[in-house]
């Protein structure tokens, strides 16, 4: 068990580390091909990736240190340092929407930019959405597995620069055909679409620093305990996460005549039946005797 959790570390620690390395290579590239065009869509572009840069360096970061085990200051461990990570990468997020909305407004309002469309300006966009693709859906697949919300929130960032480097390139294909308006056009709607998904990931991380009990698994802990015989009744689930750990309270009444040796193999019983559904879990089983509850 102890060795699945130091690979586990080890491979977001790698994830987290391979796109950050990314987010540089690609900012150099977008910024260079951007001034070198006077494409300010592209420029704006290398911004981006300037702020991916920022982001990749946070998740790398957080995901090291929520590794750490607790400690005598840290009771609960440091999962909760994950969360922090994806309400900032949000609030990142948000200020990328802000900076795509204000170029927007002034591209509507001001003369047509003057841009050198080339084969370099389709191919740098063009292979940084090929990348963000394929590092988005690497680190999607690696934060449900490790249930890694700073990874989760990363991979989002990636997923909406998709969406920026689209609108940059349909912008790109329509300037040279001298359409301008449909990249305002295109970088509106993207602007969209980043504030829906920045702000349900905020409220995400918000919820989970406030401890706010999931109801699914609340409701999923009650079925399994209900369908173990001999616990008799059950009450006061509290449950809260820190980063990819759940923590689990709650009393079990047992019949009042049993051992305590016995009613401490119920109370395992059922602490194995929980962790067959929620194996990366931490649970705390009180034990009354039935009567009290009648």
């Amino acid at each position: 068990m102890e060795s699945n959790i130091v690979l586990s570390k080890t491979e977001k620690n790698r994830v987290a580390l391979i796109s950050f390395f990314v987010a540089v290579f690609l900012t150099f590239f977008k910024g260079v091909v951007g001034f070198a065009t006077g494409s300010l869509g592209i420029i704006s572009e290398a911004l981006h990736s300037a702020m991916d840069v920022f982001a990749a360096g946070l998740t790398v970061f957080s995901v090291r240190l929520s590794s750490k085990p607790p400690d005598e200051t840290h009771n609960f461990g440091h999962g909760k340092i994950e969360n922090i990570s994806a309400l900032i990468e949000s609030l990142i997020l948000v200020a990328t929407c802000i900076w795509i909305v204000w170029e927007a407004i002034e591209r509507l309002t001001s003369k047509e930019p003057q841009v050198i469309v080339n084969f370099w300006s389709f191919f740098v966009v063009s292979f940084a959405i090929i990348v963000d693709f394929n590092r988005a859906k690497i680190l999607s697949k690696m934060a449900k597995k490790h249930k890694s919300q700073a990874l989760e929130a990363d991979a989002l960032h990636f997923s909406s620069d998709i969406l920026s480097s689209g609108a940059v390139l349909l912008g790109l294909v329509l300037t040279y055909f001298n359409i301008h308006i449909a990249d305002t056009i295109a970088a509106l709607f993207v602007s969209i679409i980043i504030l829906y998904m920045s702000f349900r990931l905020s409220f995400r991380a918000i919820d989970e620093l406030l401890d706010r009990a999931p109801k699914e698994i609340k409701k999923k802990v009650q079925e399994i305990v209900n369908g173990i015989s001999d616990v008799k009744y059950v009450h006061d689930i509290k449950i809260r996460t820190s980063g990819a750990t759940t923590f689990i309270d709650l009393n079990i009444h047992l019949d009042p005549k049993i051992s305590i040796e016995e009613a401490h193999i119920i109370a395992h019983r059922v602490e194995n039946e929980i962790k067959k559904t929620y194996s990366n879990c931490n649970i705390h089983i009180h034990q009354e005797p039935n009567s009290q509850h009648e």
